[in-house]
């Protein structure tokens, strides 16, 4: 039987204990296993029009690429505590790294968008535990007065990653193919996996504490309602969402498994996610926040590069240099809030940082077919920096008021419901893109009738170009006709952009009402968790 002292995280067993070889050669073993699944995140988002368009697919199905990534790392966040406790945080990230490169593997083999898509949702799997596990195996491994400088290098790591993703991914995609994008994975997830099982040990207590019951059923309902709710929010437009009477049936089955995950998870005495944490008023607040931030966040990231290539012709690597500011000023704003956490009210600093998000979201609504890059790089800056600004102080007042033993099991629900934001961000701009468009062209196209002077002066003008160029005037007049209305689609989906930019700089200004009903976090509670959780 293992005691108490054992168990508990707190335990001075715990706290004692320290592994037996440097501990910064533990922190660069975890931070090449994390910077390779925080690369991953960002660098596809540039090569999803070239991964549309050599497996066949639109450019609307090819953010499923993102979405099932996200779903599938999801449900890995929340059970990775539990599957700790079970097989201990040395087997499983080592398991994770080598999903995760495989699943790299795949990806680059794909021959069609769902081999691709169920790539990604191994590598989705693989990746979702190690940014978590990476942190505890940190904050384990170094005596307190140097964990900060730990996590300090740990977190510039995973901040460069998106700096670079962008501009490798589109350099990589532009000169050899999207698919080197997945393979470059390889090395650094082999490396990776041989520095893990060199420097990587498990605390006694870990190795003590596996014996558990298994929660089969929870995690089983939980996968059930992710994956059911992914594929009608990927598959919802094309099919006329309820229109469609499957979608009504994968629906109810996705509430269905939700209630049941609910039920079971708040009657199980050792559940795979322990929701009672959502009890805490500041951590329910913060979930919900996340969760609206996934949606702004991942809305942005996904959909300006498609806007640059679909629509301005940018190349890959031209929308790289374009997004990549956007890193950028994320890392300049958690350096800057980071400075001001322990001066000021984290509330205040939360509604700036959604303040300056919102502005950039709105600046993004201005877009149109003949904007400059650099119009495009400043908005992309500061919705970096903005998005820096709210990730610091909306982590410290959610988790601000939970207990230390509380703390893995929150982290799991809050990342998961963060990339369940996301998922429905994607598809709900996908959505509003697509209706949009559809929209805006039949209100201009009221404009392009055969009466109208513009139109008349317009389609003769482009007759006389194209008959110059050796066209017979029916063939002319056909061409003239065909630019016309692709100009016309082109306006319209501009449009339906700008539009969709702007809903997020509204969604992002009422956020700022939710970050101010936060309760007050007492400054020493952060320093002084360990004793408040006694």
């Amino acid at each position: 039987m293992v005691s108490q002292a054992q168990d508990e995280p707190g335990s001075a067993t715990h706290t004692e204990w320290r592994p037996s070889v440097n501990p910064w050669m533990v922190a660069v073993s975890v931070m090449l296993a994390s910077f390779m699944v925080s690369l991953d995140s960002s660098i596809a988002n540039v090569a999803l029009p070239h991964i549309a368009g050599s497996l066949s697919a639109s450019t609307d199905e090819s953010t499923w690429v993102l979405t099932s990534y996200l779903v599938s790392n999801g449900i890995m966040l929340p059970a990775s505590s539990w599957i700790t406790r079970r097989i201990g945080r040395k087997q499983l990230l080592m398991l994770s790294i080598l999903t995760f490169t495989a699943a790299s593997v795949l990806c680059g083999l794909s021959l069609n968008m769902p081999m691709l898509i169920l790539a990604r949702v191994l590598q989705g799997a693989g990746g979702g535990g190690m940014p978590p596990l990476a942190q505890s195996i940190l904050l384990e491994s170094f005596p307190v007065k140097k964990q900060g400088k730990a996590m300090a290098v740990f977190g510039v790591g995973i901040v460069v990653a998106p700096v670079i993703g962008p501009t490798l991914g589109g350099w990589i995609t532009d000169s050899y193919s999207w698919r080197w994008i997945f393979y470059i994975n390889v090395p650094v997830g082999l490396l990776a996996l041989f520095m893990a099982n060199l420097y990587i040990e498990d605390p006694p207590y870990l190795r003590q504490a596996r014996r558990m019951a298994v929660d089969a059923l929870g995690f089983g309902l939980m996968a059930v309602w992710l994956g059911t709710m992914q594929l009608v929010l990927d598959k919802g437009q094309e099919a006329d969402w309820f229109g469609a009477s499957w979608i009504r049936w994968t629906t109810a089955v996705s509430m269905a498994a939700f209630a049941g995950f609910v039920a079971r998870e708040l009657l199980c005495q050792d559940p795979i996610v322990e929701l009672r944490a959502l009890k805490n008023r500041n951590f329910c607040i913060g979930t919900a926040l996340t969760g609206f931030y996934g949606v702004l966040l991942y809305g942005i990231t996904a959909f300006v590069p498609l806007f640059l290539q679909t629509l301005l012709g940018y190349s890959a690597t031209d929308s790289g240099l374009a997004v990549s500011p956007r890193g950028l000023g994320s890392m300049i704003g958690m350096i800057l809030v980071g400075a001001l956490v322990n001066r000021f009210d984290e509330r205040i600093l939360l509604a700036i940082g959604l303040g300056i998000f919102g502005i950039s979201s709105f600046a993004f609504g201005h877009v149109n077919l003949t904007i400059s890059m650099e119009a495009i790089i400043l908005p992309n800056f500061f919705n970096g920096f903005g998005g820096g600004f709210v990730f610091v102080p909306l982590t410290t007042l959610a988790m601000g008021r939970l207990r230390k033993q509380e703390m893995g099991n929150a982290a799991g629900i809050y990342n998961l419901v963060r990339n369940i934001g996301g998922s429905i961000g994607i598809a709900a701009l996908t959505a509003t893109i697509v209706r949009g468009e559809q929209i805006h062209q039949s209100y201009l196209g009221a404009n392009l009738a055969a009466g109208s002077t513009a139109s008349s002066v317009a389609a003769q003008g482009l007759t006389a170009r194209f008959a110059i160029g050796g066209s017979d005037l029916v063939t002319a007049h056909l061409k003239a006709l065909s630019t016309l209305y692709i100009n016309l689609q082109q306006q319209a989906t501009v449009l339906a952009y700008a539009d969709s930019f702007r809903r997020l700089g509204y969604l992002s200004m009422l956020c700022i009402a939710l970050a101010l009903s936060f309760g007050v976090v007492a400054k020493s509670a952060r320093s002084g968790r360990a004793a408040s959780a006694e």
